[in-house]
């Protein structure tokens, strides 16, 4: 599948590896893939963000911050973590707990230091997704574009942080699709 890639999506998918590497981080997850699509220019995916106000220091340090966050909490969505609030569990708590008795940072998976990184399973389902959102808009190459939408649309973290920075399946659709600009919501 990667050879369906253009430059723009290669680029995506190295530079997430290239921030797993710098993290020292276990393995590639959705959050790194976001991150280096956030560090994209002159594509189309750079675009879409661009028009939705997301490509500014502002923006791109907020969404760092975000996923830092929800790194911290073992990569729990906010969803998850008011689902298990729901029935008594809080999430803050255990990862106190958790950072008092093993050191913290301890969730964030990052003690790796050389080696090959492999995908999380969610990040592999980003790079599914992007080939089907890419075959439905009869596109030929999956370009940042697709990798954009596979993020915005899956369930989880990825979607979540991108959402609450105006970034949804929606928006980008309408500024890469719809043929004008969307207001960032």
């Amino acid at each position: 599948m990667f050879e369906r890639f253009t430059k723009g999506a290669r680029d995506v998918v190295k530079g997430a590896v290239a921030r797993a590497e710098s993290e020292r981080a276990e393995h590639v997850d959705e959050g790194h893939m976001m991150l280096a699509l956030l560090d994209g220019s002159g594509t189309r995916g750079a675009f879409a963000l661009g028009a939705l106000g997301a490509d500014t220091q502002e923006r791109r340090a907020s969404i760092g911050r975000a996923l830092a966050v929800a790194r911290r909490r073992a990569g729990l969505s906010r969803a998850d973590t008011e689902a298990l609030a729901g029935i008594g569990i809080d999430v803050e708590e255990v990862v106190a707990r958790v950072e008092q008795a093993h050191g913290e940072g301890v969730l964030t998976g990052g003690r790796r230091i050389g080696g090959r990184r492999p995908l999380t399973r969610e990040a592999k389902g980003v790079l599914e997704s992007s080939l089907r959102i890419a075959l439905a808009h009869q596109d030929r190459s999956i370009g940042d574009e697709h990798l954009l939408l596979a993020l915005a649309s899956r369930p989880g973290v990825a979607s979540e942080v991108l959402s609450e920075h105006g970034v949804t399946v929606t928006a980008v659709e309408r500024v890469l699709y719809g043929g004008g600009a969307a207001a960032a919501g």
